[in-house]
């Protein structure tokens, strides 16, 4: 789920369809728009040698989308044997039972409403597949149930929506809370720093290999909304979509919806610390 605007500097990535890493190949879901860019990524995640397979975020409920995950696993000699979720948003999670049905698996994620089997997944866990080793990130803040995959074998960390491949993501308040967002970031820009992460792939949008940039880019993004709405505020734009309005003119209207959503949770940032 995108939000709108760039610095200079942004990274620049690739792949949209296909290998992205030894271990990683997405299959790219048929439900592009405004806010889920060229559609979702649906992760396969192997190791090279093995048959079994994991496959994070199924997608929407499009049954030619996820027979053809099972299919392209199958291409490749895998079997699917896990699914996991880095959140509950419908673009992201919506085609997971179905998905289970397909394939005999549990569907693994952080909030119990999404599971299928009796494990979820918390800070800490370490998932292991067919040799495959996945390392939970817990990443609150684009939703209070968005996880981060990382794999350490390819120096690559799965974002689900908490970094894209393009554009920047929407803080969903209520349930996105800006201070859990900004955290997540610092958590995620100690990856690149302490573990050597150099590789994001992301929900949406082509994969980035400068991980510890986008990282900082959205740092710095964020730090720039903070200041076009502490300055709208003290203009007089007191609501939020009148603030929206104003930080927000040269953005298509189509995405002043989310645009509210991050701003809702910016002024509620801002008031808590006293700003405002």
């Amino acid at each position: 789920m995108t939000d709108t605007g760039s610095l200079p500097g942004r990274p620049r990535g690739g792949v949209l369809s296909g290998p992205a890493t030894p271990r990683a190949v997405n299959v790219l879901a048929p439900n592009p728009s405004a806010m889920t860019l060229d559609g979702t990524n649906t992760w396969i995640l192997s190791e090279p040698d093995s048959d079994l397979a994991v496959v994070v975020d199924p997608g929407p409920l499009d049954e030619g989308h996820l027979r053809h995950v099972v299919g392209t696993a199958e291409q490749a000699g895998k079997r699917v044997a896990l699914t996991l979720l880095t959140h509950g948003h419908p673009d992201h999670a919506e085609g997971a039972g179905r998905f289970a049905e397909l394939t005999g698996t549990k569907v693994r994620a952080l909030d119990p409403a999404l599971r299928l089997g009796d494990e979820g997944l918390a800070a800490g866990n370490v998932v292991t597949v067919g040799g495959l080793e996945l390392r939970v990130v817990p990443t609150p803040g684009h939703t209070a149930d968005s996880l981060c995959f990382h794999l350490p074998a390819d120096r690559a960390v799965l974002t689900g929506d908490t970094v894209l491949g393009r554009g920047t993501t929407v803080v969903a308040h209520p349930d996105g809370r800006l201070g859990d967002y900004l955290d997540t970031l610092r958590r995620l820009r100690s990856l690149t720093v302490d573990d050597g992460v150099h590789t994001v792939l992301p929900g949406h949008g082509p994969v980035l290999d400068d991980a510890q940039g986008a990282v900082e880019y959205y740092l710095a993004h964020r730090a720039h909304r903070l200041a076009q709405i502490e300055t709208a505020v003290e203009d007089g734009h007191r609501t939020p979509s009148e603030v929206v309005a104003h930080v927000y003119a040269d953005v298509d209207r189509s995405l002043w919806p989310a645009a509210e959503l991050s701003v809702r949770a910016q002024l509620e940032y801002l008031r808590e610390h006293g700003i405002i």
